[in-house]
């Protein structure tokens, strides 16, 4: 059987979009046709698939998986791609409504192919955790923004080596049995924060990870370094804004607004 898909690339971060509206894919096999077509090699190559669907009460339902096949509840920049796509393909307005595993998103389309994310209220804040991993103490903020988040501010970002030490806190026993993404943030001028993920699932370094840059740039504004809207810079050079509101570590009123491009369509055989 061949279907269509469309490849979209947000702050770097790839995905397979694929219609699945009519349930022509068996949901069964959404664990395999990530691993298969997400690899670079044998395949279209991706951070992650994400399947759009029927949703009863809303413009549609998303559904995510990891390169590896793992299942997420959420990815941010996977939220705005989905968006971008369902705009495209006309199962959405401009401005649209959509479910994920962890909540329900609102979408708007945005000039010069950006799309904005107001997202739900993120949980699980626990501050100054100090572990050590691979060698080296870490003192670490956790945030579960759609799936959960470590974040570590650094002096200079350049120099980490993130899939070392991402890897080893990834699969520390302080964040069993979920695991943890891992972000490392240096802070900038003129209210910037400069951010370097190891993704979960992907099981190394991306480009930029839009649920990741929504926790730095939150703890960021937590901690004093920055304020509310935060301007990002994902490791692949596109440029990002987190704003929120903040009342006494109560995080609300979460936006994302970031680019989401269709690199290409085509169809492939499955």
């Amino acid at each position: 059987m061949e279907i269509n898909f469309s490849k979209l690339t947000a702050a770097g971060n790839d995905f397979v979009l694929v219609d699945n509206r009519e349930n022509i894919i068996n949901k069964k096999d959404y664990e395999s046709l990530a691993i298969k077509l997400c690899d670079r090699k044998y395949s279209v190559g991706a951070d992650g698939i994400i399947f759009l669907e029927k949703s009863e009460n809303k413009d549609f339902k998303m559904k995510y998986f990891n390169s590896d096949g793992s299942h997420a509840s959420m990815c941010g920049n996977g939220g705005r791609s989905i968006a971008m796509f369902a705009y495209e393909i006309g199962a959405a307005k401009e401005k649209m409504i959509f479910e994920t595993d962890a909540g329900f998103i609102s979408a708007e389309i945005m000039p010069e192919s950006r799309v904005k994310l107001d997202l739900y209220e993120p949980k699980d804040l626990k501050r100054d955790i100090k572990i050590e991993a691979a060698g080296q103490k870490f003192d670490i903020d956790f945030i579960n923004t759609g799936v959960p988040h470590s974040v570590i501010f650094v002096g200079d970002i350049a120099k980490i080596d993130v899939f070392k030490y991402g890897r080893a806190i990834r699969n520390h026993k302080e964040f069993e049995p979920a695991g943890t993404n891992v972000n490392f943030v240096q802070i900038l001028e003129n209210n910037t924060i400069l951010v370097r993920t190891y993704e979960r699932g992907v099981e190394g370094e991306t480009l930029a990870c839009g649920t990741g840059i929504t926790a730095s740039a939150i703890i960021s504004g937590l901690k004093g370094f920055t304020e509310s809207p935060v301007k990002v810079i994902a490791r692949g050079g596109d440029k990002l804004s987190v704003a929120f509101k903040n009342e006494n570590d109560k995080i609300t009123d979460v936006v994302l607004e970031g680019p989401a491009v269709i690199a290409f369509k085509g169809t492939v055989k499955i």
